[in-house]
Protein backbone atom coordinates (compact mmCIF):
# COMPACT_ATOMS: atom_id res chain seq x y z
CA UNK A 1 0.00 0.00 0.00
CA UNK A 2 2.91 2.13 1.13
CA UNK A 3 4.15 1.52 -3.06
CA UNK A 4 1.15 2.70 -3.86
CA UNK A 5 0.41 5.32 -2.30
CA UNK A 6 4.20 6.70 -3.14
CA UNK A 7 3.43 5.94 -6.94
CA UNK A 8 0.10 7.56 -6.87
CA UNK A 9 1.55 11.04 -5.34
CA UNK A 10 3.99 11.51 -7.98
CA UNK A 11 3.31 14.60 -10.47
CA UNK A 12 1.26 13.96 -13.47
CA UNK A 13 3.04 16.35 -16.63
CA UNK A 14 0.99 19.05 -17.59
CA UNK A 15 -0.21 18.11 -21.70
CA UNK A 16 0.10 22.15 -22.43
CA UNK A 17 3.26 22.83 -21.34
CA UNK A 18 4.73 20.20 -23.31
CA UNK A 19 3.10 20.77 -26.61
CA UNK A 20 4.70 24.92 -25.90
CA UNK A 21 8.55 23.22 -25.10
CA UNK A 22 8.02 21.04 -28.06
CA UNK A 23 6.60 23.82 -30.56
CA UNK A 24 9.53 25.94 -28.88
CA UNK A 25 12.21 23.43 -30.03
CA UNK A 26 10.25 22.86 -33.84
CA UNK A 27 11.30 26.80 -34.31
CA UNK A 28 14.34 26.74 -33.09
CA UNK A 29 15.18 24.01 -35.81
CA UNK A 30 13.40 25.66 -38.35
CA UNK A 31 15.20 29.01 -37.38
CA UNK A 32 18.12 27.21 -37.82
CA UNK A 33 17.63 25.69 -41.23
CA UNK A 34 16.46 28.77 -42.08
CA UNK A 35 19.92 30.61 -41.10
CA UNK A 36 21.78 27.80 -42.58
CA UNK A 37 19.90 28.17 -45.95
CA UNK A 38 20.62 31.99 -45.82
CA UNK A 39 23.99 31.24 -44.68
CA UNK A 40 24.50 28.93 -47.97
CA UNK A 41 22.88 31.41 -50.42
CA UNK A 42 25.52 33.78 -49.12
CA UNK A 43 28.36 31.61 -49.60
CA UNK A 44 26.95 30.77 -53.30
CA UNK A 45 29.54 33.09 -55.00
CA UNK A 46 30.46 32.97 -58.96
CA UNK A 47 33.43 31.21 -58.19
CA UNK A 48 31.39 28.77 -55.96
CA UNK A 49 28.92 28.03 -58.56
CA UNK A 50 31.60 27.30 -61.61
CA UNK A 51 33.46 24.72 -59.39
CA UNK A 52 29.86 23.25 -58.58
CA UNK A 53 29.12 22.82 -62.32
CA UNK A 54 32.47 21.87 -62.96
CA UNK A 55 32.19 19.29 -59.78
CA UNK A 56 28.87 17.98 -61.50
CA UNK A 57 30.26 17.42 -64.60
CA UNK A 58 33.21 15.25 -63.78
CA UNK A 59 30.94 13.42 -61.66
CA UNK A 60 28.40 12.95 -64.45
CA UNK A 61 31.25 11.88 -66.79
CA UNK A 62 32.10 9.42 -63.95
CA UNK A 63 28.55 8.00 -63.81
CA UNK A 64 28.37 7.75 -67.47
CA UNK A 65 31.87 6.07 -67.87
CA UNK A 66 30.94 3.03 -65.42
CA UNK A 67 27.74 3.40 -67.16
CA UNK A 68 29.32 1.99 -70.55
CA UNK A 69 32.37 0.71 -69.22
CA UNK A 70 31.81 -2.93 -70.94
CA UNK A 71 31.12 -0.87 -74.25
CA UNK A 72 33.87 0.99 -73.65
CA UNK A 73 36.61 -1.91 -73.03
CA UNK A 74 34.28 -4.09 -76.14
CA UNK A 75 34.89 -1.02 -78.99
CA UNK A 76 38.36 -0.51 -77.54
CA UNK A 77 39.03 -4.59 -78.32
CA UNK A 78 37.22 -4.70 -81.41
CA UNK A 79 38.71 -1.08 -83.05
CA UNK A 80 42.17 -1.89 -81.89
CA UNK A 81 42.06 -5.46 -83.15
CA UNK A 82 41.22 -4.37 -86.36
CA UNK A 83 43.56 -2.02 -86.50
CA UNK A 84 46.19 -5.21 -85.35
CA UNK A 85 44.46 -7.13 -88.26
CA UNK A 86 44.90 -5.06 -90.47
CA UNK A 87 49.06 -4.31 -90.23
CA UNK A 88 49.24 -7.70 -89.58
CA UNK A 89 50.48 -7.16 -85.99
CA UNK A 90 49.12 -10.05 -84.06
CA UNK A 91 51.76 -11.95 -82.13
CA UNK A 92 52.82 -15.08 -83.45
CA UNK A 93 55.78 -17.68 -83.19
CA UNK A 94 57.47 -15.98 -86.04
CA UNK A 95 56.19 -13.40 -88.64
CA UNK A 96 54.59 -13.99 -91.91
CA UNK A 97 57.39 -14.06 -94.58
CA UNK A 98 56.47 -16.27 -97.69
CA UNK A 99 53.01 -16.16 -99.62
CA UNK A 100 51.97 -19.82 -98.09
CA UNK A 101 52.61 -17.97 -94.51
CA UNK A 102 50.65 -14.97 -94.97
CA UNK A 103 47.97 -17.36 -96.54
CA UNK A 104 47.70 -19.48 -93.11
CA UNK A 105 47.94 -16.35 -91.17
CA UNK A 106 45.30 -14.88 -92.41
CA UNK A 107 43.14 -18.29 -92.90
CA UNK A 108 43.60 -18.92 -89.78
CA UNK A 109 42.09 -15.52 -88.50
CA UNK A 110 39.46 -15.28 -90.89
CA UNK A 111 38.46 -18.79 -89.06
CA UNK A 112 38.30 -17.86 -86.00
CA UNK A 113 36.64 -14.60 -86.39
CA UNK A 114 33.77 -16.49 -88.36
CA UNK A 115 33.95 -19.14 -85.74
CA UNK A 116 33.01 -16.09 -82.81
CA UNK A 117 30.57 -14.06 -84.83
CA UNK A 118 28.72 -17.84 -84.64
CA UNK A 119 29.16 -18.19 -81.49
CA UNK A 120 28.11 -14.37 -79.96
CA UNK A 121 25.50 -14.96 -82.72
CA UNK A 122 24.05 -18.59 -80.80
CA UNK A 123 24.77 -16.78 -77.08
CA UNK A 124 22.02 -14.11 -78.38
CA UNK A 125 20.01 -16.51 -79.25
CA UNK A 126 20.20 -18.43 -76.22
CA UNK A 127 19.79 -15.38 -73.98
CA UNK A 128 16.52 -14.50 -75.98
CA UNK A 129 15.25 -17.16 -75.34
CA UNK A 130 16.05 -17.09 -71.90
CA UNK A 131 13.44 -14.93 -71.13
CA UNK A 132 15.43 -13.23 -68.78
CA UNK A 133 16.24 -9.10 -69.56
CA UNK A 134 19.42 -8.06 -70.54
CA UNK A 135 20.63 -5.05 -69.52
CA UNK A 136 23.18 -4.73 -72.70
CA UNK A 137 21.45 -6.43 -75.80
CA UNK A 138 23.45 -4.46 -78.01
CA UNK A 139 26.72 -5.86 -76.64
CA UNK A 140 26.28 -9.05 -79.09
CA UNK A 141 25.25 -6.59 -82.45
CA UNK A 142 28.95 -4.99 -81.49
CA UNK A 143 30.38 -8.40 -81.15
CA UNK A 144 29.18 -9.18 -84.36
CA UNK A 145 30.17 -6.79 -86.44
CA UNK A 146 33.21 -6.17 -85.03
CA UNK A 147 34.31 -10.04 -85.72
CA UNK A 148 32.57 -9.76 -89.13
CA UNK A 149 34.79 -6.66 -89.48
CA UNK A 150 37.96 -8.27 -89.11
CA UNK A 151 36.99 -11.15 -90.99
CA UNK A 152 37.05 -8.92 -94.30
CA UNK A 153 40.03 -7.16 -93.67
CA UNK A 154 41.29 -11.93 -93.57
CA UNK A 155 39.77 -11.65 -96.70
CA UNK A 156 40.96 -9.05 -98.18
CA UNK A 157 44.38 -9.68 -97.34
CA UNK A 158 43.88 -13.00 -98.78
CA UNK A 159 43.04 -11.49 -101.81
CA UNK A 160 45.53 -8.75 -102.23
CA UNK A 161 48.94 -10.12 -100.31
CA UNK A 162 51.91 -8.21 -99.18
CA UNK A 163 54.22 -7.01 -102.03
CA UNK A 164 57.52 -7.72 -100.26
CA UNK A 165 56.04 -11.32 -99.38
CA UNK A 166 58.63 -14.08 -101.06
CA UNK A 167 57.06 -16.36 -103.69
CA UNK A 168 56.23 -20.30 -102.44
CA UNK A 169 56.69 -21.31 -98.95
CA UNK A 170 56.49 -24.48 -96.65
CA UNK A 171 53.56 -25.59 -95.46
CA UNK A 172 54.88 -26.94 -92.18
CA UNK A 173 56.81 -23.83 -91.28
CA UNK A 174 53.92 -21.48 -92.11
CA UNK A 175 51.97 -23.02 -88.97
CA UNK A 176 54.53 -21.09 -86.68
CA UNK A 177 53.32 -17.88 -88.62
CA UNK A 178 49.35 -18.10 -87.46
CA UNK A 179 48.74 -15.77 -84.53
CA UNK A 180 48.60 -17.42 -81.12
CA UNK A 181 45.20 -16.03 -80.20
CA UNK A 182 44.08 -18.04 -83.84
CA UNK A 183 45.49 -21.26 -82.24
CA UNK A 184 43.91 -20.90 -79.34
CA UNK A 185 40.24 -19.54 -80.34
CA UNK A 186 40.32 -22.43 -83.37
CA UNK A 187 40.94 -25.09 -80.78
CA UNK A 188 38.06 -23.39 -78.24
CA UNK A 189 35.68 -22.48 -81.01
CA UNK A 190 35.97 -26.45 -82.26
CA UNK A 191 35.55 -27.90 -78.90
CA UNK A 192 32.90 -26.14 -78.44
CA UNK A 193 31.17 -26.47 -81.62
CA UNK A 194 32.02 -29.97 -82.32
CA UNK A 195 32.72 -31.59 -79.06
CA UNK A 196 29.84 -30.49 -76.63
CA UNK A 197 27.44 -28.87 -79.34
CA UNK A 198 27.61 -25.64 -77.73
CA UNK A 199 28.91 -22.93 -80.20
CA UNK A 200 27.90 -20.50 -77.76
CA UNK A 201 30.66 -21.28 -75.46
CA UNK A 202 33.13 -19.69 -77.41
CA UNK A 203 31.60 -16.64 -76.62
CA UNK A 204 30.51 -17.12 -72.92
CA UNK A 205 33.82 -17.35 -71.97
CA UNK A 206 35.10 -14.26 -73.88
CA UNK A 207 32.33 -12.45 -72.63
CA UNK A 208 34.22 -12.60 -69.11
CA UNK A 209 36.66 -9.95 -70.56
CA UNK A 210 33.95 -7.43 -70.28
CA UNK A 211 32.63 -8.42 -66.66
CA UNK A 212 36.17 -6.95 -65.43
CA UNK A 213 35.97 -4.30 -67.85
CA UNK A 214 37.73 -1.68 -65.82
CA UNK A 215 41.00 -4.06 -65.26
CA UNK A 216 40.82 -4.61 -68.78
CA UNK A 217 40.78 -1.01 -69.40
CA UNK A 218 43.71 -0.54 -67.43
CA UNK A 219 45.86 -2.71 -69.40
CA UNK A 220 44.88 -0.47 -72.76
CA UNK A 221 46.14 2.92 -70.07
CA UNK A 222 48.74 0.87 -69.36
CA UNK A 223 50.10 0.30 -72.95
CA UNK A 224 49.49 3.44 -73.67
CA UNK A 225 51.96 4.43 -70.37
CA UNK A 226 54.72 2.26 -72.01
CA UNK A 227 54.35 3.65 -75.35
CA UNK A 228 54.62 7.24 -73.88
CA UNK A 229 57.59 6.61 -72.51
CA UNK A 230 59.17 5.31 -75.71
CA UNK A 231 58.48 8.15 -77.21
CA UNK A 232 60.50 10.31 -74.15
CA UNK A 233 64.26 9.97 -73.85
CA UNK A 234 64.01 9.01 -70.25
CA UNK A 235 65.26 5.48 -70.63
CA UNK A 236 68.81 6.91 -72.96
CA UNK A 237 69.31 8.94 -69.60
CA UNK A 238 68.64 6.40 -67.35
CA UNK A 239 71.40 4.89 -68.75
CA UNK A 240 73.40 7.11 -68.43
CA UNK A 241 73.36 7.09 -64.77
CA UNK A 242 76.04 3.66 -64.92
CA UNK A 243 77.32 4.44 -68.32
CA UNK A 244 80.53 6.21 -66.06
CA UNK A 245 81.02 2.81 -64.26
CA UNK A 246 82.15 0.99 -67.75
CA UNK A 247 80.53 -1.81 -66.63
CA UNK A 248 81.46 -5.55 -68.15
CA UNK A 249 78.13 -6.20 -70.10
CA UNK A 250 76.85 -9.23 -67.93
CA UNK A 251 76.67 -6.88 -64.98
CA UNK A 252 75.29 -3.55 -67.10
CA UNK A 253 72.63 -6.53 -67.67
CA UNK A 254 71.71 -7.01 -64.62
CA UNK A 255 71.89 -3.09 -63.38
CA UNK A 256 68.94 -2.66 -66.60
CA UNK A 257 67.33 -5.78 -65.31
CA UNK A 258 67.04 -4.91 -62.30
CA UNK A 259 66.31 -1.34 -62.60
CA UNK A 260 63.56 -2.08 -64.48
CA UNK A 261 61.40 -3.51 -62.16
CA UNK A 262 60.26 0.08 -60.97
CA UNK A 263 58.75 0.67 -64.15
CA UNK A 264 57.81 -2.85 -65.01
CA UNK A 265 55.61 -2.48 -62.28
CA UNK A 266 53.79 0.55 -62.75
CA UNK A 267 53.22 -0.54 -66.59
CA UNK A 268 51.57 -3.71 -65.85
CA UNK A 269 53.44 -6.29 -67.23
CA UNK A 270 56.62 -7.52 -68.15
CA UNK A 271 55.42 -7.84 -71.87
CA UNK A 272 54.14 -3.92 -71.92
CA UNK A 273 57.77 -2.61 -70.70
CA UNK A 274 59.44 -5.48 -73.34
CA UNK A 275 57.57 -3.58 -76.15
CA UNK A 276 58.30 -0.58 -74.78
CA UNK A 277 61.58 -0.30 -73.35
CA UNK A 278 63.34 -3.31 -74.94
CA UNK A 279 65.18 -1.56 -77.84
CA UNK A 280 66.67 0.84 -76.04
CA UNK A 281 68.44 -2.36 -73.22
CA UNK A 282 68.92 -4.50 -76.07
CA UNK A 283 71.00 -1.46 -78.01
CA UNK A 284 72.80 -0.22 -74.87
CA UNK A 285 74.41 -3.29 -74.32
CA UNK A 286 75.14 -4.14 -77.79
CA UNK A 287 77.16 -0.80 -77.50
CA UNK A 288 78.59 -2.19 -74.58
CA UNK A 289 80.10 -4.91 -76.17
CA UNK A 290 77.53 -7.51 -75.03
CA UNK A 291 76.94 -10.52 -77.26
CA UNK A 292 73.72 -10.63 -79.05
CA UNK A 293 72.26 -14.02 -77.13
CA UNK A 294 73.16 -12.11 -73.76
CA UNK A 295 71.87 -8.68 -74.81
CA UNK A 296 68.59 -10.96 -76.01
CA UNK A 297 68.81 -12.45 -72.75
CA UNK A 298 68.11 -9.35 -70.68
CA UNK A 299 65.94 -7.77 -72.90
CA UNK A 300 63.03 -10.48 -72.65
CA UNK A 301 64.27 -10.69 -68.87
CA UNK A 302 63.95 -7.02 -68.02
CA UNK A 303 60.12 -7.14 -67.42
CA UNK A 304 60.02 -10.37 -65.16
CA UNK A 305 61.49 -9.19 -61.95
CA UNK A 306 58.90 -6.49 -61.34
CA UNK A 307 55.83 -8.22 -61.93
CA UNK A 308 55.36 -8.92 -58.23
CA UNK A 309 55.67 -4.79 -56.88
CA UNK A 310 53.24 -1.95 -56.48
CA UNK A 311 51.20 -1.63 -58.05
CA UNK A 312 51.50 -4.14 -60.61
CA UNK A 313 47.82 -4.69 -62.13
CA UNK A 314 48.56 -8.61 -62.44
CA UNK A 315 48.86 -8.86 -58.75
CA UNK A 316 45.06 -6.46 -58.66
CA UNK A 317 43.50 -8.97 -60.45
CA UNK A 318 44.18 -12.06 -58.23
CA UNK A 319 43.33 -10.17 -54.93
CA UNK A 320 39.80 -9.24 -57.10
CA UNK A 321 39.33 -12.54 -58.40
CA UNK A 322 40.73 -14.16 -54.43
CA UNK A 323 39.20 -12.61 -51.14
CA UNK A 324 41.92 -14.96 -49.56
CA UNK A 325 44.25 -12.78 -50.54
CA UNK A 326 45.06 -9.07 -50.86
CA UNK A 327 46.87 -6.90 -52.49
CA UNK A 328 49.29 -5.27 -49.02
CA UNK A 329 49.87 -8.77 -48.80
CA UNK A 330 50.72 -10.25 -52.00
CA UNK A 331 53.17 -6.88 -52.61
CA UNK A 332 54.52 -7.35 -49.15
CA UNK A 333 55.40 -10.80 -50.13
CA UNK A 334 56.96 -9.68 -53.67
CA UNK A 335 59.05 -7.37 -52.36
CA UNK A 336 60.99 -10.03 -50.95
CA UNK A 337 60.36 -12.15 -54.31
CA UNK A 338 62.17 -9.13 -56.18
CA UNK A 339 65.10 -9.28 -53.74
CA UNK A 340 65.54 -13.05 -54.08
CA UNK A 341 65.34 -12.99 -57.66
CA UNK A 342 67.74 -9.53 -58.03
CA UNK A 343 70.63 -11.27 -56.20
CA UNK A 344 70.49 -15.01 -58.45
CA UNK A 345 70.64 -12.82 -61.78
CA UNK A 346 73.68 -10.65 -59.82
CA UNK A 347 75.25 -14.32 -59.21
CA UNK A 348 74.51 -15.50 -62.36
CA UNK A 349 75.76 -12.53 -63.76
CA UNK A 350 79.24 -12.71 -62.30
CA UNK A 351 79.60 -16.77 -63.28
CA UNK A 352 78.64 -15.78 -66.68
CA UNK A 353 81.25 -13.08 -66.86
CA UNK A 354 83.95 -13.55 -70.10
CA UNK A 355 86.58 -10.75 -68.58
CA UNK A 356 88.38 -9.72 -65.43
CA UNK A 357 85.98 -7.63 -63.07
CA UNK A 358 87.43 -4.30 -64.02
CA UNK A 359 85.30 -0.97 -63.23
CA UNK A 360 85.84 2.91 -63.44
CA UNK A 361 88.12 4.60 -60.78
CA UNK A 362 85.14 5.30 -58.50
CA UNK A 363 85.98 9.01 -58.08
CA UNK A 364 85.72 9.47 -61.81
CA UNK A 365 82.36 7.08 -61.93
CA UNK A 366 80.63 9.27 -59.46
CA UNK A 367 81.11 12.13 -60.94
CA UNK A 368 79.76 11.11 -64.50
CA UNK A 369 76.90 9.72 -62.28
CA UNK A 370 76.16 13.08 -61.19
CA UNK A 371 76.59 15.28 -64.29
CA UNK A 372 73.80 12.87 -65.38
CA UNK A 373 71.74 13.34 -62.42
CA UNK A 374 70.99 16.81 -63.96
CA UNK A 375 69.89 16.35 -66.99
CA UNK A 376 66.89 13.86 -65.08
CA UNK A 377 66.03 17.02 -62.21
CA UNK A 378 63.44 18.63 -64.55
CA UNK A 379 61.85 15.10 -65.21
CA UNK A 380 61.91 14.66 -61.77
CA UNK A 381 60.39 18.20 -60.93
CA UNK A 382 57.39 17.84 -63.94
CA UNK A 383 56.87 14.55 -61.87
CA UNK A 384 56.61 15.43 -58.79
CA UNK A 385 54.46 18.83 -59.47
CA UNK A 386 52.36 16.40 -61.56
CA UNK A 387 51.87 14.24 -58.41
CA UNK A 388 51.50 16.85 -55.88
CA UNK A 389 48.72 18.41 -57.73
CA UNK A 390 46.68 14.75 -57.83
CA UNK A 391 47.67 14.11 -54.02
CA UNK A 392 46.67 17.58 -52.70
CA UNK A 393 43.72 18.85 -55.04
CA UNK A 394 42.45 15.01 -55.69
CA UNK A 395 43.54 13.51 -52.46
CA UNK A 396 44.98 10.50 -54.74
CA UNK A 397 48.05 8.76 -54.50
CA UNK A 398 50.00 6.47 -57.40
CA UNK A 399 48.94 2.84 -56.03
CA UNK A 400 46.77 0.43 -57.60
CA UNK A 401 43.57 1.75 -57.72
CA UNK A 402 45.26 5.17 -59.22
CA UNK A 403 47.96 4.27 -61.35
CA UNK A 404 46.46 4.16 -64.76
CA UNK A 405 44.71 7.49 -64.45
CA UNK A 406 47.68 9.47 -62.89
CA UNK A 407 50.45 7.62 -64.93
CA UNK A 408 49.08 8.89 -68.62
CA UNK A 409 48.73 12.74 -67.16
CA UNK A 410 52.63 12.03 -65.64
CA UNK A 411 53.78 11.22 -69.15
CA UNK A 412 52.11 13.36 -71.38
CA UNK A 413 53.58 16.55 -68.83
CA UNK A 414 56.70 14.90 -69.17
CA UNK A 415 56.43 14.41 -72.70
CA UNK A 416 55.97 18.27 -73.19
CA UNK A 417 59.05 19.21 -71.91
CA UNK A 418 61.21 16.24 -73.02
CA UNK A 419 59.66 17.71 -76.69
CA UNK A 420 60.88 21.26 -75.98
CA UNK A 421 64.26 19.71 -74.63
CA UNK A 422 65.00 17.76 -77.78
CA UNK A 423 63.99 20.83 -80.20
CA UNK A 424 66.52 22.96 -78.24
CA UNK A 425 69.24 20.16 -78.54
CA UNK A 426 68.43 19.91 -81.93
CA UNK A 427 71.51 20.99 -84.92
CA UNK A 428 70.24 23.65 -87.09
CA UNK A 429 68.01 21.86 -89.87
CA UNK A 430 67.38 18.83 -87.85
CA UNK A 431 63.59 17.64 -87.63
CA UNK A 432 62.46 16.99 -84.46
CA UNK A 433 59.36 15.20 -83.85
CA UNK A 434 56.89 17.46 -81.52
CA UNK A 435 54.89 17.06 -78.47
CA UNK A 436 51.30 16.41 -81.21
CA UNK A 437 53.18 14.05 -83.59
CA UNK A 438 54.69 11.98 -80.54
CA UNK A 439 51.05 10.98 -78.70
CA UNK A 440 49.70 10.66 -81.98
CA UNK A 441 52.54 8.02 -83.06
CA UNK A 442 52.34 6.60 -79.62
CA UNK A 443 48.47 6.27 -79.51
CA UNK A 444 48.91 4.70 -82.71
CA UNK A 445 51.06 2.39 -81.74
CA UNK A 446 49.49 1.29 -78.32
CA UNK A 447 45.85 0.59 -80.57
CA UNK A 448 48.34 -1.64 -82.22
CA UNK A 449 49.65 -3.43 -79.49
CA UNK A 450 46.09 -3.37 -77.30
CA UNK A 451 44.74 -5.55 -80.75
CA UNK A 452 47.23 -8.17 -80.20
CA UNK A 453 47.47 -8.25 -76.24
CA UNK A 454 43.46 -8.12 -75.44
CA UNK A 455 42.59 -10.86 -78.10
CA UNK A 456 45.92 -13.10 -76.91
CA UNK A 457 44.29 -12.40 -73.43
CA UNK A 458 40.39 -13.18 -74.36
CA UNK A 459 41.58 -16.37 -76.45
CA UNK A 460 43.57 -17.34 -73.90
CA UNK A 461 40.24 -17.22 -71.29
CA UNK A 462 38.45 -19.33 -73.69
CA UNK A 463 41.38 -22.30 -73.67
CA UNK A 464 41.11 -21.83 -69.58
CA UNK A 465 37.35 -22.55 -70.77
CA UNK A 466 37.97 -25.74 -72.34
CA UNK A 467 40.55 -26.76 -69.91
CA UNK A 468 37.77 -26.41 -67.31
CA UNK A 469 34.72 -27.45 -69.22
CA UNK A 470 36.88 -31.07 -70.18
CA UNK A 471 36.84 -31.50 -66.20
CA UNK A 472 40.71 -31.88 -67.25
CA UNK A 473 41.84 -30.97 -63.34
CA UNK A 474 39.68 -34.35 -62.44
CA UNK A 475 42.76 -36.24 -63.81
CA UNK A 476 44.73 -33.98 -61.01
CA UNK A 477 44.60 -35.70 -57.58
CA UNK A 478 42.27 -33.28 -55.19
CA UNK A 479 44.17 -34.54 -52.21
CA UNK A 480 48.10 -35.67 -51.59
CA UNK A 481 49.87 -37.32 -48.70
CA UNK A 482 52.05 -34.46 -48.60
CA UNK A 483 51.97 -31.09 -48.76
CA UNK A 484 55.76 -31.32 -50.80
CA UNK A 485 54.34 -33.55 -53.34
CA UNK A 486 51.05 -30.99 -54.01
CA UNK A 487 53.57 -28.13 -54.25
CA UNK A 488 55.90 -30.10 -56.79
CA UNK A 489 52.99 -30.68 -59.27
CA UNK A 490 51.31 -27.46 -58.99
CA UNK A 491 55.09 -25.87 -59.77
CA UNK A 492 55.06 -28.41 -63.01
CA UNK A 493 51.44 -27.20 -64.14
CA UNK A 494 51.70 -23.91 -63.37
CA UNK A 495 54.54 -23.36 -65.29
CA UNK A 496 52.73 -25.44 -68.14
CA UNK A 497 50.50 -22.97 -68.20
CA UNK A 498 52.56 -20.09 -68.62
CA UNK A 499 54.40 -21.05 -71.32
CA UNK A 500 51.14 -21.90 -73.50
CA UNK A 501 48.82 -18.84 -71.86
CA UNK A 502 48.58 -15.07 -71.65
CA UNK A 503 48.90 -13.81 -67.79
CA UNK A 504 45.66 -12.22 -67.39
CA UNK A 505 43.57 -14.93 -68.75
CA UNK A 506 45.80 -17.55 -67.11
CA UNK A 507 45.25 -15.86 -63.55
CA UNK A 508 41.30 -16.49 -64.35
CA UNK A 509 41.79 -20.18 -65.22
CA UNK A 510 43.92 -20.68 -62.39
CA UNK A 511 41.43 -19.14 -59.92
CA UNK A 512 38.80 -21.20 -61.35
CA UNK A 513 40.23 -24.62 -60.85
CA UNK A 514 43.74 -24.69 -59.77
CA UNK A 515 43.97 -22.36 -56.13
CA UNK A 516 41.82 -24.64 -54.51
CA UNK A 517 43.56 -27.91 -54.72
CA UNK A 518 46.54 -25.77 -52.88
CA UNK A 519 43.83 -24.57 -50.93
CA UNK A 520 42.75 -27.77 -49.72
CA UNK A 521 45.82 -29.17 -49.25
CA UNK A 522 47.40 -26.70 -46.62
CA UNK A 523 49.17 -24.47 -48.76
CA UNK A 524 48.75 -20.75 -47.88
CA UNK A 525 47.05 -18.72 -50.00
CA UNK A 526 49.86 -15.72 -50.57
CA UNK A 527 52.38 -18.33 -50.96
CA UNK A 528 50.77 -20.32 -53.54
CA UNK A 529 50.30 -17.04 -55.61
CA UNK A 530 53.74 -16.28 -55.19
CA UNK A 531 54.37 -19.14 -56.49
CA UNK A 532 51.86 -18.53 -59.29
CA UNK A 533 53.47 -15.08 -60.29
CA UNK A 534 56.78 -16.79 -60.41
CA UNK A 535 55.46 -19.90 -62.73
CA UNK A 536 54.07 -17.51 -65.39
CA UNK A 537 57.48 -16.00 -65.11
CA UNK A 538 59.60 -18.52 -65.64
CA UNK A 539 56.47 -19.95 -68.57
CA UNK A 540 56.97 -16.50 -70.28
CA UNK A 541 60.46 -17.08 -70.90
CA UNK A 542 60.84 -20.50 -71.42
CA UNK A 543 59.95 -22.48 -75.28
CA UNK A 544 58.40 -23.36 -77.40
CA UNK A 545 56.13 -19.85 -76.72
CA UNK A 546 57.94 -18.13 -74.61
CA UNK A 547 55.87 -14.62 -74.96
CA UNK A 548 58.23 -12.30 -73.64
CA UNK A 549 60.80 -13.20 -76.21
CA UNK A 550 58.15 -13.54 -79.26
CA UNK A 551 58.30 -9.68 -77.76
CA UNK A 552 61.75 -8.65 -77.73
CA UNK A 553 62.29 -10.37 -81.38
CA UNK A 554 59.66 -8.09 -82.34
CA UNK A 555 61.35 -4.64 -80.90
CA UNK A 556 64.97 -5.55 -81.80
CA UNK A 557 64.35 -7.14 -85.48
CA UNK A 558 64.36 -10.28 -87.20
CA UNK A 559 67.49 -9.71 -88.88
CA UNK A 560 69.24 -9.08 -84.62
CA UNK A 561 67.75 -12.66 -84.32
CA UNK A 562 68.78 -14.32 -86.94
CA UNK A 563 72.29 -12.89 -86.61
CA UNK A 564 72.18 -13.98 -82.96
CA UNK A 565 71.18 -17.58 -83.95
CA UNK A 566 74.09 -18.03 -86.02
CA UNK A 567 76.37 -17.04 -83.13
CA UNK A 568 79.51 -19.71 -82.20
CA UNK A 569 80.56 -20.74 -78.98
CA UNK A 570 79.59 -22.84 -76.53
CA UNK A 571 76.28 -24.63 -75.60
CA UNK A 572 75.44 -22.46 -72.95
CA UNK A 573 76.60 -19.29 -75.21
CA UNK A 574 74.73 -20.41 -78.88
CA UNK A 575 71.46 -20.71 -76.29
CA UNK A 576 72.44 -18.12 -73.31
CA UNK A 577 69.38 -16.06 -74.31
CA UNK A 578 66.82 -18.89 -73.23
CA UNK A 579 69.55 -20.34 -70.61
CA UNK A 580 70.18 -17.72 -68.82
CA UNK A 581 66.81 -15.85 -67.96
CA UNK A 582 65.33 -19.78 -67.02
CA UNK A 583 68.32 -20.84 -65.26
CA UNK A 584 67.68 -17.91 -62.75
CA UNK A 585 63.74 -17.77 -62.71
CA UNK A 586 63.81 -21.56 -62.21
CA UNK A 587 65.85 -21.29 -58.99
CA UNK A 588 64.53 -18.26 -57.50
CA UNK A 589 60.57 -21.09 -58.36
CA UNK A 590 62.29 -23.63 -56.53
CA UNK A 591 63.17 -21.42 -53.36
CA UNK A 592 59.69 -19.36 -53.60
CA UNK A 593 57.95 -22.70 -53.91
CA UNK A 594 59.76 -25.26 -51.50
CA UNK A 595 61.83 -22.80 -49.27
CA UNK A 596 58.99 -21.58 -46.86
CA UNK A 597 57.54 -25.20 -46.80
CA UNK A 598 60.80 -25.95 -44.08
CA UNK A 599 59.68 -23.70 -41.66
Amino acid sequence: DALLDDGGGAEKPDPAAAAAQAMAAAKARCEQRHADYASIVERRTPSVLRFRAVEAFVEDVRDLGLAYQRHLLLLLLLVCGATATATRGHIALRPAQSRVDHVAAEGAQLLTHLLLAHSVWSHRAIDEASGVANPHPELFTIWIVGALLMAALNVYHLVRPPADATPGGNPAQALFAVPLYCTMGIVAGLYFLISEGHPAGLSIYLTKLTEFARLYLQVGLYVWIGMLLKRTMLAELSVDLVRPWRLPPELLAFVMVVGAAIPTAYSGASGIFVIAVGAVIYDELRQAGARRQLALAATAMSGSLGVVLSPCLLVVIVASLNKQVTTDHLYGWGLKVFLLTAVLFLVASLLNRQNKLQLASPGEAVKGTLAAVRPLVPYALVAAAVLAFYAFGLDATVDENYAPVVLPVLLLAMLVYDRRLARKRAAPGEAVVGFNASVQRATTETSHHIGALLFLMGLSICLGGVIERADLMAYFPQQFASVWTTMGLLVVVLVIVGMIMDPYGAVILVSATIAEVAYRNGIDPVHFWMVVLVAFELGYLTPPVALNHLLTRQVVGEEEARLAFAEQGSFWHRHERILLPVSVMATALVIVAFGPLLF
